[in-house]
């Protein structure tokens, strides 16, 4: 990897009016502010994109990255500043034109046509003709030499329909599309291109960044995620609030400066909570098996947080879905405040005050087109009935409550979810239990997907409701997270417990330890999984 100075934010030579700041041989912004009415998007940002360099962008939600994708996508136009290319100052009025400059962007969701080919997809709107008649032959021949080209052809086929696709298929398309063309692209930016992906996906895709760079391609990468940031970037620049922060080399900063430019504060901070002596028994597991697990013993008291660690495999979720009804249960019991929990039955779970927040929330746990006051009130519309109606006043206060109570950005309380941040997303979810006041609350990889600004308040609704005396469990496969959320860890291997660490015994070496036991018998229950 190339290597950037610490901070690439500082002023060049006096160039004289209407120059860049911004080196020649790159793409880049100079002094740009957006603003929409009297919001401000941006403010002053001045930063570069140099050639053959993969410049990670950070930032929290709302922090001005998709702004900046915009301008330099022609989406948006600045109000004030410029966008260089080459050194030159253009105007980017379209989409049109940007592509025409050789700035491409990869979506976060590609935008795929379902119910033509690849190759259709691929050339949409610049399909080649004869006269007035489409080319299906040179379709096939463009097809077939970009295919070989970029070293698609074993992974695309190009008659396969847009809806056939899978998510890494669906990402190549849109790669393509950003490649072909009659203008040679100077840079391509990549907006969360991981989230649908596996890890074999994603080492395909970050083989693929690599060549684009070492092609003398500018790159932009936009994530949330540390680890597929230094594993990738060259530089990272950091956005808070619509300014910049400050611009990192990747091989010389680390996470705590990082976390500290996009927050304003340390790492070591996001994890402020005061630990009390647990109260009695909530939830009590004892000797549960499932298709998925095997003899679990578990035990969560009032006010306490305890963290499930695990492996992929281990069978956590699995072993929380059966706790709340939703897998068959072939022995043992659970129990809540020392009642059996009849297993199977998920409304006789919440009714008797457990909740759980899964994994996938968009999957699992969210009714996406649907408004965030009926995504929070829907496991209290029994409370919120009179006779067989709901009463609509009172949804909408319960709604609002708890909205402010987790600082839900948003318009309105009548607000789709799908068009919620990550991070207010998984606070709506949330919001549904804390309507709830449930004694139990687990959570499923709470933080995934989202930046860390709303990890940060993910982590002190967790602390709130632990002194609030509910009986917290955390799954998440983010071992700091756990380290410093959990009073108590349990770790899980194959479908079993394999032992128990308390918060001041507990590393991140002594959970592996654990997760990776080899003494575990082969009779563990199979099919285990995530």
């Amino acid at each position: 990897m190339s290597s950037a100075p610490q901070s690439e934010h500082r002023p060049g030579p006096d160039r004289g009016p209407g120059t860049s700041l911004v080196p020649a041989g790159s793409v880049g912004v100079t002094d740009v502010t957006k603003r929409f009415g009297a919001v401000q998007a941006l403010g002053g940002v001045t930063l570069d994109f140099p050639a053959g360099e993969i410049t990670a962008l950070m930032g929290e939600n709302g922090a001005g990255k998709s702004t900046l994708l915009k301008i330099l996508t022609g989406d948006h136009r600045p109000t004030e500043g410029h966008v260089t290319v080459e050194g030159d100052r253009i105007a980017l009025d379209s989409p049109a034109a940007a592509r025409a400059a050789g700035i491409r962007i990869i979506p976060q969701e590609p935008e795929i046509i379902p119910h033509i080919s690849v190759a259709e997809n691929v050339y949409a709107g610049a399909l080649p003709r004869r006269g007035r008649w489409f080319d299906r032959a040179e379709l096939r021949r463009r097809i077939t030499a970009d295919l070989e080209r970029l070293g698609f052809a074993d992974v695309l086929d190009p008659d396969l329909l847009g809806s056939r696709l899978t998510p890494a298929q669906r990402q190549l398309v849109e790669i393509m599309r950003a490649l072909t063309g009659e203008t040679q692209a100077r840079l391509i930016a990549f907006d969360e291109p991981t989230s649908s992906l596996s890890e074999h996906e994603v080492e395909a895709l970050f083989a693929l960044i690599r060549r684009l760079r070492d092609q003398g391609v500018a790159i932009v990468y936009v994530s949330h995620r540390m680890q597929e940031i230094f594993r990738l970037a060259d530089r990272i620049a950091v956005l808070r609030d619509g300014t910049l922060a400050g611009v990192q080399d990747a091989g010389s900063t680390d996470e705590s400066t990082l976390v500290r430019l996009m927050v304003g504060r340390d790492l070591s901070t996001l994890f402020s909570r005061t630990r009390v002596p647990p109260g009695r028994p909530v939830l009590a597991v004892r000797d549960l098996t499932t298709d998925d697990v095997t003899g679990i013993d578990l035990t969560v008291h009032a006010g306490e947080v305890v963290g499930l660690a695990g492996l992929i495999g281990a069978g956590r979720s699995e072993l929380a879905l059966a706790l709340v009804g939703d897998r068959p249960v072939l022995g043992g019991t659970v129990s809540l405040d020392g009642r059996p929990l009849r297993p199977g039955r998920p409304g006789e779970a919440i009714r008797a005050g457990l909740g759980l927040a899964p994994e996938e929330r968009k999957a699992q746990a969210l009714f996406l087109h649907r408004s965030i006051r009926d995504n929070t009130s829907t496991v209290v519309l029994d409370r919120l009935r009179r006779f067989r109606f709901v009463r609509r006043g009172a949804e909408r206060r319960v709604a609002q409550e708890y909205v402010d109570r987790l600082r839900v950005r948003t318009p309105s309380i009548e607000h789709e979810v799908r068009k919620l941040s990550g991070g207010n997303q998984q606070k709506v979810v949330l919001a549904r239990w804390l309507a709830r006041k449930p004694k139990v609350l687990i959570l499923d990889e709470p933080t995934r997907g989202i930046d860390v600004g709303a990890k940060a308040e993910i982590y002190q609704i967790i602390a709130d409701l632990a002194t609030e005396g509910v009986a917290v469990l955390v799954i998440s496969s983010e071992l700091p997270e756990l380290l410093g959320l959990a009073d108590r860890v349990v770790v899980m291997q194959g479908g079993r417990v394999t032992g128990e660490l308390d918060h001041g015994e507990a590393t991140e070496e002594s959970i592996l330890a654990l997760a990776m036991a080899d003494d575990i018998a082969d009779t563990h229950a199979p099919g285990a999984s995530a």
